[in-house]
């Protein structure tokens, strides 16, 4: 451990330890050696490179495209009593020349500037004759043409850097990147020999649910009912669709706001702050929002369109439950999804290389979408991580559908592509599939194939769904470009040998949403009027997770609060008693008895109750709530806590009065599932 590190965290942060990976980045920063750093949205990127700035000698500088986030960091960085400045578009005249008089007056140890502003003949000049200790490149995916969002002006650092009269630690740092993206990092910002860190893809509190039907209004309108008073973010993949939905629901009366390139960007900003302040509860946009939106308590994210690529998916889901708490992300797919995404992708981008990699990440996110496999697993492992166990929180893992052999559909599918012997598209094969008497389909004389009709008891959307799963676990090949065609691999001919067996699984999607708890929104209210009453975002007064502590365990007293995780004695001191009184008043209405046991208390120094965990024990209970929350359609720890289950595991109550005793066990879910958990204790 870096003694030096901890006490710069301590003093100017107020943190007393480092979130996981930052520690091992500073260290090796600080031993003056460059770095590729690939961290998860929410994992403390700027802590990584702000540390080491204040402990080297010299300036930092800190390249960024986000402006508004630039903001954000050099204003805080400065009520740490840290002199750091920005340089991007957002300066007049006036300011610029103020921030280059500091910098020649050797004023700032910091230094935001945006990538189009290093070709600046007054920044370049001053800052090439000053004592630089490290350079830290924020974004860095947006220097390859491979990423998900090239930034031309990006490839303007390498040079600046070789201009430099003497070189200093070069770091970047991105949330996403390929294997591609990363060779194109090093490469293109002249990194030396960077060690490189990957402090994990997987967002455990994160459900992913992708949904393939046809009922997207449908859909999103019961979600958004069951979940009005959270915080949440639909995604649309253009302006006119963005406009749409949230002239709907707000028609509906729903808080809803919205956010895209075609508002003003006093709109924009004004919209931004209402969802941050939880003023509104809903933000609809286009993927221009959520770059540097630092709000915690976002518990949905939803796709009505599905994104243009893994790493665009990967980085807007990642917004959501950046507090730790489970949150969901749903997907709502429908093909005609693919055509608008192929039509932004020629109409934004004129290179015919760059069009073509849009077009191949474009159809890594269709495999994903049609693929029955885990969604967490394909995504981890397209990051290049492993992740080798079923999450059992994803669409797919908690499909309860039957599997179904689907070998002999899948060999007449590829037997008709061979018997076309010219690449088609997957349009053609389906006409001949289903004997069409299509015009072309005739004059190529498709219609005297043995495998012309064969599969007609599909319907066209049917059928183009099996290929594209088909395509997805790469039994055919899809031929990326404006118009896509079929081929057949390897696989498809030990397919047709019988030497695979496909097998796929046809889902049974119930639409039951989780149910909000009524002391939980109580709760939640208090909060809102509180932070409102501050000017502050309700997250700072407490988080979701505190709130559902107490709403769990009922707490009336500065002891009983003291024990929920979140309630620190200041905190409490400002706001502790309107939760009290309000938690006693829902106890007195709704006649509950709390008992006075001090197995009810949450330990905020602790995961879990300190019980001797019964190991088998709580293996089966585990399956017993996944069971449930599987038929619920709910998250498995809203059914139930994990921690609630160590406790069983090692109390073993016999009855649904000593379930009562147990942390997390209010009379609602005693009376629900008590007679599912008491008997399964001791068989």
């Amino acid at each position: 451990m870096n003694i030096q590190a901890l006490e710069v965290l301590k003093k100017y942060y107020g943190y007393t330890s480092f979130r996981k990976g930052q520690e091992d980045i500073i260290n090796e920063i600080i031993n003056k050696n460059d770095v590729l750093a690939i961290m998860p949205t929410g994992g403390g990127k700027s802590i990584c490179y702000q540390v080491p700035s204040l402990i080297l000698d010299g300036i930092t500088i800190v390249i960024s495209p986000l402006i508004s986030l630039m903001k954000d960091q050099v204003d805080a960085l400065k009520s740490m009593g840290v002199n750091a400045a920005l340089i991007n578009s957002s300066l007049n005249t006036s300011q610029f020349n103020d921030v280059i008089d500091g910098i020649n007056n050797d004023e700032y140890k910091i230094i935001y500037i945006a990538p189009e502003r290093l070709d600046s003949y007054e920044f370049v000049n001053i800052i090439r004759n000053k004592k630089l200790s490290q350079i830290a490149i924020d974004e860095a995916h947006c220097v390859s043409q491979w990423g998900h969002d090239f930034r031309s002006s990006y490839r303007k650092i390498g040079t600046f850097i070789n201009s430099l009269e003497k070189r200093p630690i070069v770091t970047a740092f991105t949330a996403t990147a390929s294997l591609e993206v990363r060779e194109d990092i090093i490469k293109l910002l002249n990194l030396y020999n960077p060690t490189l860190f990957i402090t994990g893809f997987n967002r455990e509190n994160l459900t992913i649910n992708i949904n393939k039907s046809s009922g997207k209004n449908e859909y999103l309108l019961k979600y958004v009912e069951n979940h009005k008073d959270e915080s949440g973010i639909i995604y649309a993949a253009t302006r006119k669709e963005v406009d749409k939905i949230y002239e709907g629901l707000l028609k509906r009366g729903y808080s809803v706001s919205r956010y895209h390139a075609g508002l003003s960007a006093e709109e924009r900003k004004y919209n931004q702050e209402e969802f941050i302040k939880d003023n509104i509860s809903i933000m609809v946009g286009t993927n221009a929002f959520g770059m540097g939106i630092d709000k915690p308590n976002i518990r949905y994210v939803i796709h009505y369109n599905m994104p243009q690529s893994i790493e665009n998916y990967y980085q807007e889901i990642g917004r959501a439950g950046r507090d730790g708490e489970e949150s969901e992300c749903v997907l709502l797919f429908t093909p005609g999804d693919v055509h608008t995404q192929k039509y932004l992708i020629e109409i934004g981008t004129e290179n015919p290389t760059r069009q073509n990699i849009h077009y191949k990440k474009l159809q890594q996110m269709v495999d994903l979408i049609y693929s029955n496999d885990c969604y967490r697993k394909s995504i981890i492992g397209y990051f290049g991580e492993e992740f080798n166990d079923n999450c059992g929180k994803c669409s797919n893992c908690l499909d309860d559908g039957e599997i179904i052999d689907k070998t002999l559909d899948a060999q007449k599918v590829i037997s008709c592509i061979a018997r076309m012997k010219r690449s088609f598209g997957a349009t053609m094969v389906i006409d001949v599939l289903r004997g069409s008497k299509n015009k072309k389909v005739i004059q190529f004389g498709f219609n005297t194939l043995s495998t012309y009709g064969i599969m007609k008891d599909y319907s066209v959307d049917e059928l183009k769904t099996f290929i594209n799963t088909l395509i997805s676990h790469g039994f055919i090949d899809s031929v990326e470009g404006t118009y896509p065609v079929l081929r057949l691999n390897e696989k498809s001919l030990d397919i047709i040998k019988g030497n695979i067996k496909v097998e796929f699984r046809e889902s049974k999607v119930s639409k039951k949403l989780e149910v909000s708890n009524e002391l939980y929104d109580v709760l939640r209210s208090i909060r809102y009027e509180i932070a409102k009453s501050e000017g502050i975002a309700p997250y700072m007064v407490f988080g979701d997770g505190t709130l559902r502590g107490m709403a769990s365990v009922y707490p009336t007293t500065k002891e009983e609060m003291l024990t929920v995780s979140g309630v620190g004695e200041i905190k409490y001191e400002k706001y502790g008693q309107p939760f009290e009184s309000a938690i006693l008043r829902y106890l007195e209405e709704n006649n509950i008895q709390k008992k006075d046991n001090t197995s009810n208390k949450v330990d905020k120094e602790l995961d879990y109750i300190d019980v001797t965990t019964d190991k088998d024990l709580l293996d089966k209970l585990i399956e017993i709530r996944n069971d449930i929350a599987s038929k619920e359609r709910a998250l498995p720890a809203m059914v139930i806590p994990k921690n609630t289950l160590k406790e069983i595991s090692g109390r073993y109550p016999q009855n649904k009065e000593q379930l009562l005793d147990i942390s997390g066990f209010g009379p609602v879910k005693v009376e629900k599932y008590g007679d599912v958990i008491c008997p399964r204790i001791f068989i």
